[in-house]
Parts: structure tokens; C-alpha cells; sequence
């Protein structure tokens, strides 16, 4: 290189690291070095003395490098060019040949890899000056051989995310591997974790009873090494050396297969006739390959286990006795169990990828779901066409899109109608004895005299009576709705209803020095309901709100026009429900935890009020930050007409 040592290398880079790397490199050899940043015009600075080398980098200000490589190679054709580039690929290496450029060198670099392209371009541009360069230039073979290694590089890689045959795709890493190594043989050997021997996976150029047959233990063996060390293996004699692969051969190498500091196995080549070398080029090729390998074996491996996994999954949901339904985010058809298929008839249809509202049996169902955003505990009940009741639970799962449980509480249900038909029952056949009894109390004190004591007695047994007597009503009242009596409806205003409740209450609030606030938006339309329930659901909603709500405290009560919907909503300053007892809190009987003793009642106003708005076609739900009160709000569907309707 001592011709050469006095070159000018010319760098067009606005890259100051490169720029500093180059000046660090080529000084201390001897060259002149000049740095331009802007690349417009190299033609004509080139006219009075082209220096001896061109670097460009890939990435400049005033133009495309490939563009300014094509318009030197144009003016200068036996100017060597050199392009640094950031990623190698097989697209940048036809550009740069189409433009004339000698050689690619990806970053980032070393000295002796700079130096070395540039005396092998410098020897390149003397040969053709002096006339004994008349064919193809070595550069441009080069280079070219340097393309049909990538696109090599990127079929393999393209089956790996094509194919999920795991066989097939490490055929074609062995087949890639001896293709760009230039080698007699491949083979690609896998650890058997069961007995800590290598087998063959795949091979090439060996004989098909040696690869079945062949077993090799990992102690004590050169290709055993490489899964012990984690490091390549490299022979290159002209003594052909045996080792325990039970073949001679001339050289070898080999490279470990691994994930995550874990050795799968060996990717091998060797050459058995030919002395040819191997290289530390051949080292980065076939680590390449390995990693494609792995990735494909891993991939299989996902697959496997997310297959298996699916199949149980599939298993569960099929046999299990709820209905699940899952639906994507734009409610199409990802998952329907038997159940589910069932419940809504669907058996003999293709749901999966289908939209859930193309189907009439669903459209219930998905009325429901839809309205989820109201109800803050994502259930309800729905009843299909053979008479079975189903309680519907829906979660929202974010990037994926709603799953949808059914639950079979017939059986539930007879029990709530045996339990209301015997209580009813028991509730009508208990008024005449209290009856009685009230009388027979009431006429005590006209049969003789009656001391302050036995008054006491008989005060406290008279509210004992009235207490009963009010359960009674409740338990007929609630019973009659259940069981569909009083059911004619007509069109009534529900805010003179609010308004005559409110101020039946009024007194009993300012009584605990409580106040009673009420909006009303102008205009609400009336309702199609039964005056006297409809009475009953604000009446209880009310005594609700004062019992709990403490002296001095705040209730608000709002009725508001939704659309097609009128919004009912009474909100006090109590303690607040429990989370725990917030998705009972509708059932009979069942009184919040923090209830206090003093606090009177039973459990069945808020009964009565989900009835009532169940009998309406209207919904119920309440809302309850911990310790700031609770809003109950109702939806009522406004009239349609003034007419007289009949259930």
C-alpha cells in the first residue's frame, strides 16, 4: 500500500463523528484528507484534479449520496467510490451498484475494515489506468456476491414468518447455510433436555439413516463445546481431523443456536473433500442463519403451546353450563359456546366474524349490552324463547372488545315466585287476626280500668300491630305487581306526581331539619304508568333518601328529559351503601351493612321500587362513592299517545 500512501481522499459527509473517525484513520497512513460537506458541484471541483478516493456518507445535506455516487462514476468512471451506509440491505447494494459505487461498508466500522476497502479500491482504479483491468471489476463481484447474500438472508426469513412447518423451515436454514458458506455439508443438530444428547433436525448432503440414527452425547465432543462454551467453533486444517461426528473432514464450523442465554443446539457446515477455508465472514453468516433458526423454533414452540392452550380453552367453554359470547369491538363474532348457540336458538349458524345485530333473536341481548354504560355493575336479566331466564354479566375488555356470560337462574326464579305466592299467601291470611287483635286492644280499656303500666303494654302492642300491619301491605303491594295486577296503565304526569309526594314528605324532612331540593326541567312530557305504583316508587324513594340521610343533611331530587326517556334521579348526603352490598341492594329483605338498628324499615322499599320500574319498561341502578351519599336514577320511557293501554 505504499503507492498509495500519498493519495487525496476526498469525504463528502455532514456527519461530524464520521467526518472525525475518517481524519483519525486515514492521517496516521499518509493520506490527505479533505472533508466537504456539500456534495453540489463535485463534478466540476473534481475537473482540474480528482483526488486518488471518495467516501460518501449516506445521509447528506445538499443531495442523495446515490445521486451524487452515479454523477462522479458519470465524469470519473475509474474513480474508486466507497458509500457507508446504517443498514445493510439488498436494495442499497443494486443502487449502489447501478451507481457505479466500489464498495459498501455498513457502520459502524474499524480502522483495519476502512483501510482494507480502500487499498483494495486504490488497487482496483491502478489496474484499470494502466490497462489490465478489461472485464468486470472484482468491487462489482464482489459486491454482487455481497446482494445474493441478503436477498439469501431475507428468503430465509421470509418462510420463517411465512411457514409455520418447523421441518420445512430448518431445511432451508441448513440449504441457505452451505448455499453462502460455499460448504459440501450442513447439518442442524437440537439438544434432546431428556438425555443430554444432540440429534440431527435437519442436514444436508447426508445420508438419511446417518441423520435419523445419529445421536451424539454433549461431554466430551468438539460440536459439544459449542453447546457448553455458547461460542462458534472454527477448524481449518490441511490435516483432516476426526472428531465425534464419526466423519473426517477437512474444515468445519460450527455456531451455537440461542435464546436468552439458553443453547438450543448447533448449526454446522463442514467440507470433507475441498480444503477450502472458512472465514470469520462465514462466522457472521451462519450466526445469522442460527438466529433465524431459533426464531423458528420459538415461533413453533408459541404456536404449540397457544394451540394447546386454545384447545383447552375451547374444551372448558364448551362443556361448561354457562353461555359465553365474545365479541370484538365492532361486536362481531369472535367466540359463541353450545350453551350461548342454545339459549338464542343458533346452533345451525355460522356466527364466528358475523355482526351480533344481524341477528333478530339477539337483538334483546345486545339492547342490553349496549346499554351497559348506565349500569355500572354490567349485568341484567333476559328471558328467551323457551322460557328459560338467564342473568347476562358484560365486561368491556380494552383492544379486544365485550365478553358476554349467561347464567340459568330459572330455578331462581320459581323459587322467588313460590317464596313471593307463599308470603302473599301467608300476608292475606294474617290481616283478619290483627284485625282482631287491634280491636280486642282497642276495646281493653272499656271493659275496666287499666293501670299506666298495662297502657304502656298496650301502646307497644298497637305498634306493634301498625308495624306488622305495614309489612302486610307492603308484602300485598309488592305481590300484586309482581303478579301483573293493576295492570292498566294510562298517561300520567310524573312530575305532579313528584310534586304531591315532595310535599307529603316535606314536613317529615324539615322535621330533621333536612332540605328538600327539587329541579324539574320545563316540559316533561308524562309516562304511560299506573298513577298509584308510580306514587308507591316515589313515596319509597323518598322515605329512603330522608331516613338515611342525617339531620341537617341535603336531598335533591332531578327530573330531566333523555331523548325519548325521562331521568329520575333522587340523591341524598347520607353514609352512603357499602360496595359489597350495592348489587343486592334491590333485593327483598336485604338492608345495607351500615344500616343501623334504630333505623326502621325491612328491606322491601327498594323492592317495591324495582318492581314498579321494571312493570314500567324503565331501569334502576344507584350509584355510591364510599361515605358521599347515594343517587338513585330511574329511566322511564315517555308516552307515545294518550290512550289507555292494558298489559
Amino acid at each position: 500500500m505504499a503507492e498509495n500512501k500519498t493519495g487525496q481522499v476526498t469525504v463528502f459527509t455532514s456527519d461530524q463523528q464520521i467526518g472525525t473517525l475518517l481524519e483519525a484513520v486515514f492521517a496516521p497512513s499518509g493520506y490527505t484528507l479533505t472533508r466537504i460537506r456539500d456534495p453540489r458541484g463535485a463534478s466540476d471541483l473534481f475537473n482540474q484534479e480528482p483526488p486518488s478516493l471518495v467516501i460518501l456518507s449516506e445521509n447528506l445535506s445538499g443531495g442523495d449520496s446515490l445521486a451524487v455516487a452515479a454523477s462522479l462514476h458519470e465524469h470519473f468512471p475509474i474513480l474508486p467510490i466507497i458509500l457507508l451506509v446504517s443498514t445493510e440491505t439488498p436494495e442499497v447494494y443494486k443502487q449502489a451498484l447501478r451507481s457505479g459505487v466500489a464498495d459498501v461498508l455498513c457502520l459502524p466500522l474499524t480502522r483495519d475494515e476502512i483501510l482494507m476497502s480502500a487499498e483494495r479500491c486504490l488497487k482496483q482504479s491502478a489496474r484499470m489506468k494502466t490497462g489490465q483491468e478489461t472485464g468486470p471489476s472484482e468491487d462489482a463481484d464482489r459486491l454482487q456476491h455481497r446482494v445474493d447474500e441478503l436477498e439469501t438472508l431475507a428468503q430465509v426469513g421470509r418462510s420463517i414468518t411465512s411457514s409455520l412447518d418447523l421441518g420445512s423451515v430448518l431445511t432451508s436454514v441448513v440449504d441457505a447455510a452451505v448455499a453462502l458458506t460455499g460448504a459440501e455439508e450442513g447439518s442442524l443438530m437440537l439438544l434432546d433436555e431428556n438425555t443430554g444428547e444432540l440429534y440431527m433436525r435437519a442436514a444436508r448432503n447426508f445420508q438419511e439413516d446417518f441423520v435419523r440414527t445419529f445421536r451424539l452425547p454433549v461431554t466430551d465432543s468438539l460440536v459439544g463445546s459449542v453447546v457448553t462454551s455458547g461460542k462458534p467453533v472454527m477448524i481449518d486444517t490441511k490435516t483432516p481431523q476426526k472428531i465425534k461426528t464419526s466423519y473426517l473432514v477437512q474444515s468445519l464450523l460450527y455456531v451455537p443456536l440461542q435464546i436468552r442465554n439458553r443453547i438450543l443446539g448447533v448449526l454446522g457446515v463442514d467440507n470433507r473433500q475441498s480444503s477450502l477455508p472458512f472465514t470469520e465472514h462465514h462466522v457472521k453468516l451462519l450466526t445469522a442463519m442460527a438466529d433465524f433458526a431459533v426464531g423458528a423454533i420459538e415461533n413453533a414452540r408459541l404456536y404449540d403451546h397457544t394451540s394447546v392452550e386454545r384447545s383447552k380453552l375451547e374444551t372448558i367453554l364448551t362443556r361448561i353450563q354457562d353461555g359465553v359470547i365474545v365479541l370484538d369491538l365492532t361486536q362481531r363474532f369472535l367466540l359463541a359456546n353450545q350453551t350461548a348457540r342454545q339459549a338464542f336458538n343458533l346452533e345451525d349458524e355460522a356466527l364466528i366474524g358475523k355482526t351480533a345485530t344481524d341477528f333478530e333473536r339477539l337483538q334483546p341481548l345486545m339492547e342490553l349490552v349496549n346499554q351497559s354504560g348506565q349500569n355500572q355493575f354490567n349485568r341484567g336479566e333476559i328471558a328467551v324463547e323457551d322460557g328459560r331466564v338467564f342473568g347476562v354479566q358484560f365486561i368491556t375488555i380494552p383492544e379486544v372488545g365485550q365478553t358476554i356470560t349467561l347464567h340459568d337462574i330459572t330455578y331462581l326464579k320459581k323459587l322467588d315466585r313460590l317464596k313471593s305466592d307463599f308470603v302473599t299467601t301467608v300476608s292475606h291470611d294474617l290481616r283478619s287476626p290483627l284485625t282482631a287483635i287491634r280491636g280486642y286492644v282497642d276495646y281493653l280499656d272499656r271493659v275496666g280500668p287499666i293501670n299506666d303500666r298495662q297502657k304502656e303494654f298496650i301502646e307497644r302492642v298497637q305498634t306493634s300491630i301498625t308495624n306488622i300491619s305495614e309489612l302486610i301491605s307492603d308484602l300485598l303491594n309488592l305481590g300484586r305487581i309482581e303478579s301483573g295486577f293493576d295492570a292498566q296503565k294510562e298517561v300520567v304526569p310524573l312530575d305532579q306526581i313528584l310534586q304531591l309526594s315532595v310535599e307529603g314528605y316535606r314536613s317529615r324532612a324539615a322535621g330533621k331539619g333536612q332540605q328538600l331540593k327539587v329541579n324539574l326541567s320545563p316540559n316533561i312530557p308524562p309516562v304511560l304508568g299506573n298513577p298509584l305504583h308510580l306514587r308507591q316508587m316515589v313515596d319509597n324513594l323518598l322515605d329512603n333518601a330522608i331516613k338515611y340521610t342525617p339531620e341537617d343533611g341535603l336531598i335533591d331530587v332531578n327530573v330531566q328529559l333523555d331523548g325519548k326517556q325521562l331521568v329520575f334521579q333522587v340523591t341524598d348526603s347520607g353514609p352512603g351503601i357499602p360496595p359489597i352490598d350495592l348489587p343486592y341492594i334491590f333485593d327483598k329483605f336485604y338492608r345495607a351493612s351500615n344500616a343501623s338498628e334504630e333505623t326502621p324499615g325491612v328491606g322491601l322499599g327498594l323492592s317495591i321500587v324495582k318492581s314498579v320500574v321494571e312493570d314500567h319498561q324503565g331501569r334502576i341502578w344507584v350509584d355510591s362513592p364510599p361515605g358521599k351519599g347515594a343517587t338513585f336514577t330511574v329511566l322511564l320511557p315517555v308516552a307515545e299517545n294518550g290512550n289507555k293501554v292494558e298489559n
